[in-house]
């Protein structure tokens, strides 16, 4: 059977929000704080979070792109996000490479994202209601 259930037309819509934070990696103290609309790509937003001469960036892989990649150019910044491939000659020494990169990334990224689990954890900002 194909098509959608007449359970799934009757729903209400689900409008959500998405945090976007620039925070000291050391430290994990948030700097800075966007908040936009959930269908907001992020790529597209992350760039709102961004303190002047941020340093090293390192997002989410879904920030991979060109907005984002020239807003953080752009502030004086260097992207650092996790890599799925890498263009090289095929063998260990390019996937040596790629987990040496993606190594170091994740090791700050895991930082960050403890902000996003105590948010959720702790202070219940897993789902909020908000108003106007």
């Amino acid at each position: 059977m194909g098509g959608t259930s007449a359970g799934h037309q009757r729903r209400q819509a689900i409008h959500g929000f998405k945090a976007h934070i620039a925070a000291d990696a050391g430290t994990a103290i948030v700097e800075d704080l966007a908040v936009t609309p959930g269908n907001v790509h992020d790529g597209r937003a992350g760039g709102s979070a961004l303190p002047n001469a941020p340093g090293d960036v390192y997002a989410d892989s879904a920030c991979r792109g060109q907005v984002f990649a020239a807003a953080v150019r752009a502030k004086g910044g260097i992207l650092r996000i996790a890599l799925t491939g890498m263009w090289g000659e095929s063998g260990t020494n390019t996937l040596r490479k790629l987990k040496q990169w993606n190594h170091s990334v994740q090791r700050v990224r895991c930082r960050i994202e403890k902000i996003f689990g105590t948010w959720k954890r702790s202070y219940g900002l897993r789902r909020m209601r908000w108003r106007g």
